[in-house]
């Protein structure tokens, strides 16, 4: 049982998937967006889910500084609402609030240049985001006496 994390953007969705234990996040693709055809988005999305037997989505929800939500959070959750549709898959989200500088810094730190490719960046982003889920996933259920 996987689950896919999704970096919703206004042009791309960044797409990370975890190993089948649930403990490992990897970068795994970019999904362009159009606004003439976001169907694509979400099929291109729902194929993903099947091929890596997904059980769990979680979106990244793009909070203010201070924590408020703001008209982008509301787009990623129309966003999570509409692939929860598409997938029947249920959704998650998680504050992803400066995951895309952090993603930028790593892979700047690994002699890439981020600004030249902004797909991976995205990919990037949605595995550091997943990654917090994961573990945040992981010590709640050690708290609650579940098997990690």
């Amino acid at each position: 049982m996987r689950t896919l994390g999704l970096d919703y953007g206004e042009r791309r969705v960044g797409v990370a998937v975890s190993d089948p234990t649930d403990r490992i996040a990897q970068p795994l693709e970019t999904v362009p967006r159009t606004e003439r055809a976001p169907e694509r988005t979400l099929e291109r999305i729902r194929e993903l889910t099947s091929d890596y037997e997904v059980r769990r989505i979680v979106v990244g929800l793009p909070l203010q500084m201070d924590g408020r939500s703001g008209e982008q959070a509301d787009r990623a959750r129309a966003f999570g609402a509409a692939v929860a549709e598409v997938t029947g898959l249920p959704v998650e989200y998680q504050d992803e609030r400066l995951t895309s500088v952090e993603a930028t810094r790593a892979l700047s730190r690994a002699g890439g240049r981020p600004s030249r490719n902004r797909d991976r960046v995205d990919r990037v982003a949605a595995a550091l985001l997943l990654d917090t889920f994961l573990a945040r996933d992981r010590q709640e259920r050690n708290r609650e006496g579940r098997d990690a």
